[in-house]
């Protein structure tokens, strides 16, 4: 193909106009990028270099093919899937990573480390399920098209869906699991009974929601450990939520004492180490006997932070110290048995 002088200098002025028009538009990428004003990154050129070149090659391509560019018609049986292929390729994962851009660029307004981060633990659920939704959409219309671009596959496609009707219900019926987690996955972006970093117990696992995607959650587990859950279960099964409604929570601490601890002195002990720490965050502070039993009472103990690992943090530390308290003030108050032995002659004398 290459005998032919004239045509290689034809490529090899495609060649140079592809490096042309890549070098032209990496270096305004780049430039845009340094503007912190634009929307998109420093580094976007860097990370759109390869479909931008893949998309540069493609689309001259085409054009080459559309000037009659090549003497033998093989040459362009070969040459016009692939030119195709390549702009389809290329720009579906351009806009998947402007996509993904534009995403982080909003979500820089909301901060989830904060203390109170409801809101924006509510936006990033929803960008990060609606992403996913969308990326989805994105890749299977990106497969139609390229199928569809091609005559005989097309033809075969539109020979299968008229005579798939029984096996398309079949498929329905066997997917229809698959479909449900599916929805489920996109009425939770909506609903939102669960959100990023909500303190939930499910399955008797207390832990933080550290991923949802479309088909499942992961559960962060207090020790670690990772609970995978389908997105089923956040719509069929309860499950406890504490922070629904906002960040922080109240922890509860039980003692269990005898009936001669001082409930007043356990009020002041608490004063001053709520005091002390910088966990609890100054709203609540409760101190009650909720129960009493043959044996002892129980006395319950409310306090709050701003979320939920500082208030379990704060949970262990108030008990910790209440309970070191009790032992060395007023060891007699601790929880006992009582046994009463009398004589026969104590017998007889109450006779």
């Amino acid at each position: 193909m290459f005998s032919d002088p004239l045509l290689f200098r034809k490529i090899l002025t495609v060649l140079i106009i592809l490096l042309i028009c890549f070098f032209i538009a990496f270096t305004i990428l780049k430039k845009i990028g340094k503007d912190p004003r634009n929307i998109l990154p420093v580094n976007f050129a860097h990370k759109v270099w390869v479909p931008l070149l893949i998309f540069l090659a493609g689309l001259i391509l085409k054009i080459a093919l559309l000037s009659k560019l090549f003497r033998y018609q093989y040459t362009y049986e070969l040459l016009q899937p692939i030119s195709t292929l390549g702009i389809i390729l290329s720009a579906t994962w351009l806009i998947i990573l402007t996509l993904k851009i534009l995403k982080n660029r909003m979500l820089k307004r909301y901060d989830v480390n904060t203390s109170d981060n409801l809101k924006a633990r509510k936006i990033y659920t929803q960008f990060n399920i609606l992403e996913n939704i969308v990326i989805f959409i994105i890749i299977i219309l990106a497969i139609g098209i390229a199928l569809m671009s091609f005559d005989s596959i097309r033809t075969v496609g539109v020979s299968v869906l008229t005579s798939a009707g029984i096996a398309g219900i079949i498929i329905g019926f066997s997917a229809q699991k698959a479909i449900g987690t599916l929805l489920a996955g996109i009425q939770i972006a909506f609903t939102q009974p669960i959100r990023l970093q909500d303190a939930v117990i499910v399955e008797g696992e207390w832990g933080w929601v550290e991923e949802i995607t479309l088909t499942y959650v992961v559960i962060k587990v207090w020790d670690k450990r990772r609970l995978v859950v389908p997105c089923t279960y956040f719509i069929d099964t309860p499950f406890q939520n504490w922070t629904k409604n906002s960040a922080d929570l109240l922890g509860t601490v039980f003692l269990y004492t005898d009936y001669t601890v001082p409930v007043d002195k356990i009020r002041d002990e608490l004063d001053k180490l709520l005091e002390t720490t910088p966990l609890w965050d100054k709203q609540t502070k409760v101190v009650q006997v909720t129960d009493a039993t043959d044996r002892s009472m129980e006395i319950r103990i409310l306090v709050s932070a701003k979320d939920s690992p500082t208030a379990f943090d704060l949970r262990v530390f108030i008990r910790e110290k209440l309970i070191d308290f009790l032992r060395k003030n007023y060891p007699e108050s601790l929880p006992k048995s009582r046994v009463q032995i009398k004589n026969e002659d104590q017998k007889q004398a109450q006779v």
